[in-house]
Protein backbone atom coordinates (compact mmCIF):
# COMPACT_ATOMS: atom_id res chain seq x y z
CA UNK A 1 0.00 0.00 0.00
CA UNK A 2 1.19 3.16 -0.89
CA UNK A 3 3.10 5.41 2.36
CA UNK A 4 2.95 9.20 2.49
CA UNK A 5 6.66 9.03 1.48
CA UNK A 6 5.37 7.73 -2.46
CA UNK A 7 3.76 11.30 -2.69
CA UNK A 8 6.41 13.85 -1.99
CA UNK A 9 6.89 14.39 -5.86
CA UNK A 10 3.77 16.37 -5.34
CA UNK A 11 3.99 20.20 -4.51
CA UNK A 12 0.72 21.75 -4.94
CA UNK A 13 -1.81 20.54 -2.24
CA UNK A 14 -3.34 17.57 -2.20
CA UNK A 15 -6.93 17.48 -3.71
CA UNK A 16 -9.79 16.53 -0.98
CA UNK A 17 -11.87 12.99 -1.54
CA UNK A 18 -14.80 15.81 -2.76
CA UNK A 19 -12.82 17.33 -5.43
CA UNK A 20 -11.43 14.18 -6.53
CA UNK A 21 -14.94 12.54 -6.74
CA UNK A 22 -16.34 15.44 -8.73
CA UNK A 23 -13.22 15.76 -10.83
CA UNK A 24 -13.96 12.36 -11.77
CA UNK A 25 -17.07 12.91 -12.57
CA UNK A 26 -16.83 16.41 -14.24
CA UNK A 27 -13.77 14.41 -16.40
CA UNK A 28 -16.57 11.90 -17.45
CA UNK A 29 -19.38 14.32 -19.00
CA UNK A 30 -17.77 14.62 -22.39
CA UNK A 31 -18.40 11.24 -22.73
CA UNK A 32 -21.58 10.70 -20.92
CA UNK A 33 -23.11 13.10 -23.83
CA UNK A 34 -22.45 10.43 -26.30
CA UNK A 35 -23.94 7.98 -24.21
CA UNK A 36 -27.09 9.58 -23.44
CA UNK A 37 -29.01 8.38 -26.33
CA UNK A 38 -27.02 5.02 -26.38
CA UNK A 39 -29.30 4.59 -22.54
CA UNK A 40 -32.39 6.21 -23.99
CA UNK A 41 -32.77 3.58 -26.78
CA UNK A 42 -31.76 0.65 -24.24
CA UNK A 43 -35.15 2.05 -22.19
CA UNK A 44 -37.42 2.09 -25.34
CA UNK A 45 -36.42 -1.36 -26.57
CA UNK A 46 -36.53 -3.15 -23.18
CA UNK A 47 -40.22 -2.21 -23.24
CA UNK A 48 -41.17 -2.51 -26.71
CA UNK A 49 -39.52 -6.22 -27.21
CA UNK A 50 -41.93 -7.37 -23.85
CA UNK A 51 -39.92 -6.23 -20.50
CA UNK A 52 -41.55 -5.17 -17.48
CA UNK A 53 -40.38 -1.24 -16.99
CA UNK A 54 -39.22 -2.50 -13.48
CA UNK A 55 -37.11 -5.32 -14.99
CA UNK A 56 -36.01 -3.14 -17.50
CA UNK A 57 -34.87 -0.60 -14.47
CA UNK A 58 -33.55 -3.65 -12.76
CA UNK A 59 -31.37 -4.74 -15.66
CA UNK A 60 -29.77 -1.12 -15.62
CA UNK A 61 -29.53 -0.64 -11.49
CA UNK A 62 -27.85 -4.28 -10.76
CA UNK A 63 -26.75 -5.06 -14.65
CA UNK A 64 -24.72 -2.05 -15.78
CA UNK A 65 -23.56 -2.83 -19.29
CA UNK A 66 -24.95 -0.88 -22.17
CA UNK A 67 -24.06 -3.49 -24.61
CA UNK A 68 -24.56 -6.39 -23.19
CA UNK A 69 -28.09 -4.87 -22.11
CA UNK A 70 -28.88 -4.85 -25.73
CA UNK A 71 -28.06 -7.84 -26.70
CA UNK A 72 -29.65 -9.52 -23.90
CA UNK A 73 -33.09 -8.04 -24.69
CA UNK A 74 -32.43 -8.43 -28.69
CA UNK A 75 -32.07 -12.22 -27.67
CA UNK A 76 -34.45 -12.32 -25.37
CA UNK A 77 -37.40 -11.19 -27.65
CA UNK A 78 -36.27 -13.78 -30.43
CA UNK A 79 -36.97 -16.43 -28.08
CA UNK A 80 -33.09 -17.48 -27.05
CA UNK A 81 -32.63 -19.42 -24.57
CA UNK A 82 -30.59 -18.72 -20.92
CA UNK A 83 -27.77 -20.36 -22.20
CA UNK A 84 -27.32 -18.90 -25.34
CA UNK A 85 -27.64 -15.27 -23.61
CA UNK A 86 -25.50 -15.57 -20.68
CA UNK A 87 -22.60 -16.61 -23.14
CA UNK A 88 -23.23 -14.18 -25.58
CA UNK A 89 -23.16 -11.18 -23.08
CA UNK A 90 -20.09 -12.90 -21.92
CA UNK A 91 -17.84 -13.05 -24.32
CA UNK A 92 -19.15 -9.18 -25.29
CA UNK A 93 -17.87 -8.58 -21.78
CA UNK A 94 -14.95 -10.04 -22.07
CA UNK A 95 -12.96 -6.47 -23.15
CA UNK A 96 -13.69 -5.82 -19.37
CA UNK A 97 -10.88 -8.49 -18.58
CA UNK A 98 -8.27 -6.42 -20.58
CA UNK A 99 -9.46 -2.85 -19.15
CA UNK A 100 -9.38 -4.47 -15.68
CA UNK A 101 -6.08 -6.01 -16.42
CA UNK A 102 -4.16 -2.75 -16.95
CA UNK A 103 -5.59 -1.25 -13.79
CA UNK A 104 -4.51 -3.99 -11.43
CA UNK A 105 -1.03 -2.15 -11.02
CA UNK A 106 -3.20 1.37 -9.51
CA UNK A 107 -5.58 -0.30 -7.66
CA UNK A 108 -4.41 -3.49 -6.08
CA UNK A 109 -3.19 -1.98 -2.73
CA UNK A 110 -6.98 -0.91 -1.97
CA UNK A 111 -9.30 -3.36 0.10
CA UNK A 112 -11.14 -6.12 -1.44
CA UNK A 113 -14.54 -3.89 -0.87
CA UNK A 114 -12.66 -0.87 -2.85
CA UNK A 115 -11.76 -3.10 -5.48
CA UNK A 116 -15.48 -4.63 -6.22
CA UNK A 117 -17.30 -1.37 -6.14
CA UNK A 118 -14.48 -0.14 -8.55
CA UNK A 119 -15.19 -3.13 -10.95
CA UNK A 120 -18.74 -3.03 -10.70
CA UNK A 121 -18.74 0.60 -12.30
CA UNK A 122 -15.65 -0.01 -14.98
CA UNK A 123 -17.58 1.11 -18.27
CA UNK A 124 -15.63 2.06 -21.54
CA UNK A 125 -16.01 5.26 -20.90
CA UNK A 126 -15.05 5.56 -17.59
CA UNK A 127 -12.20 3.39 -18.08
CA UNK A 128 -10.54 6.07 -20.76
CA UNK A 129 -11.11 9.08 -18.20
CA UNK A 130 -9.33 6.59 -15.10
CA UNK A 131 -6.57 4.90 -17.67
CA UNK A 132 -5.72 8.93 -19.00
CA UNK A 133 -5.71 9.63 -14.93
CA UNK A 134 -3.00 7.05 -14.37
CA UNK A 135 -0.96 6.84 -17.19
CA UNK A 136 -0.23 10.63 -17.88
CA UNK A 137 -0.35 12.10 -14.54
CA UNK A 138 1.15 11.98 -10.93
CA UNK A 139 0.00 9.28 -8.51
CA UNK A 140 -2.23 10.60 -6.07
CA UNK A 141 -3.12 8.81 -2.53
CA UNK A 142 -7.29 9.71 -3.53
CA UNK A 143 -7.07 8.16 -7.11
CA UNK A 144 -9.64 6.06 -6.49
CA UNK A 145 -12.40 8.32 -5.29
CA UNK A 146 -11.75 9.73 -8.50
CA UNK A 147 -11.79 6.32 -9.93
CA UNK A 148 -15.45 6.26 -8.19
CA UNK A 149 -16.77 9.96 -9.39
CA UNK A 150 -16.59 8.64 -12.62
CA UNK A 151 -17.94 5.61 -12.19
CA UNK A 152 -20.90 7.23 -10.36
CA UNK A 153 -21.66 9.79 -13.12
CA UNK A 154 -21.66 7.04 -15.56
CA UNK A 155 -23.89 5.01 -13.47
CA UNK A 156 -26.62 7.77 -12.73
CA UNK A 157 -26.71 9.07 -16.11
CA UNK A 158 -27.36 5.20 -17.13
CA UNK A 159 -30.46 4.99 -14.63
CA UNK A 160 -31.67 8.35 -15.78
CA UNK A 161 -31.25 7.85 -19.42
CA UNK A 162 -32.81 4.46 -19.09
CA UNK A 163 -36.05 5.70 -17.23
CA UNK A 164 -36.62 8.48 -19.62
CA UNK A 165 -36.38 5.84 -22.59
CA UNK A 166 -38.95 3.79 -20.59
CA UNK A 167 -41.20 6.57 -20.05
CA UNK A 168 -40.74 7.40 -24.03
CA UNK A 169 -41.20 3.45 -25.17
CA UNK A 170 -44.33 3.57 -23.76
CA UNK A 171 -45.63 7.40 -25.11
CA UNK A 172 -44.02 7.09 -28.47
CA UNK A 173 -44.18 3.43 -31.06
CA UNK A 174 -41.00 2.53 -32.86
CA UNK A 175 -38.92 5.16 -31.23
CA UNK A 176 -35.74 2.45 -31.90
CA UNK A 177 -36.12 3.15 -35.16
CA UNK A 178 -35.16 6.82 -35.37
CA UNK A 179 -31.27 5.02 -35.69
CA UNK A 180 -30.25 7.04 -32.41
CA UNK A 181 -27.78 4.07 -31.81
CA UNK A 182 -25.94 5.69 -33.97
CA UNK A 183 -24.43 7.67 -31.05
CA UNK A 184 -22.68 4.36 -29.34
CA UNK A 185 -20.36 4.09 -32.53
CA UNK A 186 -19.26 7.67 -32.30
CA UNK A 187 -18.73 7.15 -28.93
CA UNK A 188 -16.19 4.39 -29.41
CA UNK A 189 -14.28 5.94 -31.78
CA UNK A 190 -14.24 8.95 -29.79
CA UNK A 191 -12.72 6.95 -26.89
CA UNK A 192 -10.45 4.76 -29.30
CA UNK A 193 -8.63 7.48 -31.90
CA UNK A 194 -6.83 9.65 -28.67
CA UNK A 195 -4.94 6.33 -28.20
CA UNK A 196 -3.42 6.03 -31.66
CA UNK A 197 -0.15 6.80 -30.47
CA UNK A 198 2.25 4.85 -33.06
CA UNK A 199 1.86 2.41 -36.03
CA UNK A 200 1.08 -0.71 -34.01
CA UNK A 201 -1.60 1.07 -32.35
CA UNK A 202 -3.29 2.18 -35.67
CA UNK A 203 -2.27 -1.61 -37.45
CA UNK A 204 -4.44 -2.53 -33.89
CA UNK A 205 -7.49 -0.52 -34.49
CA UNK A 206 -7.73 -1.14 -38.28
CA UNK A 207 -7.38 -4.75 -37.98
CA UNK A 208 -10.46 -5.13 -35.28
CA UNK A 209 -12.34 -2.45 -37.59
CA UNK A 210 -11.70 -4.22 -40.73
CA UNK A 211 -12.22 -7.69 -39.06
CA UNK A 212 -15.51 -6.74 -37.10
CA UNK A 213 -16.89 -5.66 -40.51
CA UNK A 214 -15.56 -9.07 -42.25
CA UNK A 215 -17.29 -11.07 -39.32
CA UNK A 216 -20.04 -9.09 -38.86
CA UNK A 217 -22.63 -12.04 -40.43
CA UNK A 218 -21.77 -14.20 -37.94
CA UNK A 219 -24.25 -15.44 -35.09
CA UNK A 220 -24.27 -14.25 -31.61
CA UNK A 221 -22.30 -11.32 -32.09
CA UNK A 222 -19.38 -13.93 -32.47
CA UNK A 223 -17.40 -11.25 -34.88
CA UNK A 224 -16.91 -8.61 -32.05
CA UNK A 225 -14.78 -11.07 -29.96
CA UNK A 226 -12.74 -12.19 -33.01
CA UNK A 227 -12.19 -8.56 -33.65
CA UNK A 228 -11.00 -8.07 -30.51
CA UNK A 229 -8.75 -10.89 -30.52
CA UNK A 230 -7.35 -9.72 -34.30
CA UNK A 231 -6.62 -6.20 -33.00
CA UNK A 232 -4.51 -7.46 -30.25
CA UNK A 233 -2.76 -9.99 -31.98
CA UNK A 234 -1.89 -7.34 -34.66
CA UNK A 235 -1.00 -5.34 -32.36
CA UNK A 236 1.35 -7.00 -30.59
CA UNK A 237 3.43 -8.47 -33.60
CA UNK A 238 3.81 -4.51 -34.85
CA UNK A 239 4.96 -3.69 -31.33
CA UNK A 240 7.26 -6.54 -31.71
CA UNK A 241 8.48 -5.91 -35.30
CA UNK A 242 8.90 -2.19 -33.99
CA UNK A 243 11.37 -2.98 -31.21
CA UNK A 244 13.20 -5.23 -33.26
CA UNK A 245 13.26 -2.67 -35.45
CA UNK A 246 14.71 -0.21 -33.06
CA UNK A 247 17.18 -2.53 -31.30
CA UNK A 248 19.01 -3.05 -34.84
CA UNK A 249 19.65 0.48 -35.15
Amino acid sequence: MPTTSDYTHLTSPLPSIGEELLSGARNTIPLIVGAIPFGIIFGTLAVTNGLSAWTAMAMSLFVFAGSSQFIAVGLLALGSSPAIIVLTTFVVNLRHLLYAASLVPYVRHLPQRWRVLLAFGLTDESYAVVASRYLNEAPRPNNHWFFLGSNLAMWGNWQLCTLIGITLGTLIPDMSSWGLDFAMSVTFIGLVVPYVRNWPMLAAVLTSGAMAWAAHPLPHNLGLILAALSGVLAGVICERLKGSREHKK
